[in-house]
């Protein structure tokens, strides 16, 4: 297989999934607005050889490079993308123009209030599901003393709408988007070594949080007037739904393993007292566990029955086939190893194509002279998203 590292790089890359119907990228549901970004051309086409479905080619272009530990990306209605710099404090707007070098990537906001530092800064970013009347954008950031999210009008004053979910050096969770019922889920990290506060239930720290725009706890919760929607978590930096609005978080940062989990209300997900399955009736246990180093996962996304995640030490993509009743077919696939390095971000685009972020210009990388970079992946029978 063949890599062309430039920002118009295309490959082919045959792989054996293993998913049939999950393979298939089809036409993005309702609550994914927008249009394709005028993408460049493919310089090797993507051939559709998927054959009786076990077997498909997958294009795989480099939408962008040089970017800075790129850690959030979300869609705007016009297709362009938006895209969070965790140490430089930059919301970046990707697309949706192009030139021959890909896509053009400007600086839409800078924002002040954010201190890097360890696995900390400008991370999770969604937009309003409004946003086509209220232009507004959420994003969960770190301050010298503690992780918030905030609100703002891209060029105007972010607006803090909750404070104090716990700062540390590496566990900082940073997950944040709109689930299919309108309100804002964030994902925090434990933030402690002892792991005291995933089961504190007045603490904010290593829990998903359900909310308001307003920054308040969301009708439905399992306590009413608490944030809290799930506990027990060491590290969330995934958020994803599929179409039947199962939800799906990633388990990031756990020493021994790494999980893919589906979230149901008021569960307890065992951090501390379990890291992996947790063989314990009242904890949940993770739909995968992968050893952390073969995985470390950030992003997570979900296209028809697949669910994607892009793992940090895996430096690799895990597909898994999802069936109706939440288990998953055969075996995890493997794709991307070792192509690109450390891999963070991951969100289906709604043109149904798979956003993927490198993570190599933190301590832990090895970059290249074009790292970071944005990745773009369109499966050869695919529909919409299709090079």
């Amino acid at each position: 297989m063949r890599y062309r590292r430039s920002r118009a790089a295309v490959a082919t890359l045959t792989v054996v999934l293993g998913l049939t119907a999950g393979c298939s990228f089809g036409p993005p549901g309702p609550d994914q607005a927008g249009s394709a970004p005028n993408l460049p051309g493919p310089s090797i086409a993507a051939t559709a050889s998927a054959g009786a479905g076990d077997e498909q080619e997958i294009a795989v272009t480099v939408l962008a490079k040089g970017l800075e530990v790129p850690w959030g990306i979300a869609f705007l209605p016009d297709g362009s993308a938006l895209v969070t710099e965790r140490d430089t404090a930059r919301i970046l707007k990707v697309g949706p123009e192009s030139d021959a070098d890909g896509l053009k990537v400007a600086e839409a906001a800078r924002l002040a209030e954010v201190r890097p530092s360890g696995d900390g800064g400008l991370l999770g970013i969604a937009v309003s599901p409004k946003y086509a009347s209220d232009k507004t954008v959420f994003v969960y950031y770190s301050t010298a003393s503690d992780n918030r999210i905030g609100k703002l009008v891209l060029g105007e004053t972010l607006e803090p709408i909750l404070t104090g979910i716990p700062r540390s050096a590496q566990e900082n969770g940073g997950a944040l988007a709109f689930g299919p019922d309108g309100f804002l889920y964030a994902g925090t990290g434990d933030g402690t070594a002892t792991g005291t506060q995933a089961q504190d239930p007045k603490s904010l720290g290593g829990k998903i949080l359900r909310m308001t725009t307003d920054g308040k706890p969301a009708p439905g919760n399992p306590v009413k007037t608490s944030l809290v929607w799930s506990s027990g978590h060491r590290n969330v930096q995934g958020l994803t739904w599929d179409k039947t609005k199962r939800m799906f978080a990633t388990e990031n940062s756990q020493p021994k393993f790494s999980e893919l989990n589906v979230v149901l209300k008021g569960k307890d997900y065992g951090w501390p007292k379990a890291d992996g399955k947790a063989g314990d009736a009242g904890l949940a246990d993770p739909l995968v566990a992968w050893p952390a180093a073969e995985s470390s996962c950030g992003g997570v996304a979900s296209f028809e029955t697949t669910v994607a995640t892009a793992c940090l030490l895996g430096k690799r993509l895990y597909l898994l086939n999802v069936t109706g009743n939440g288990t998953v077919l055969g075996t995890p696939q493997e794709l991307l190893t070792d192509k690109f390095g450390r891999l963070r971000a991951l969100v289906a685009a709604p043109d149904g194509s798979l956003w993927v972020s490198t993570s190599n210009q933190e301590d832990a990388g090895e970059p290249d002279p074009e790292d970071d970079r944005l990745i773009r992946l369109v499966f050869s029978d695919g529909g919409a998203g299709r090079s």
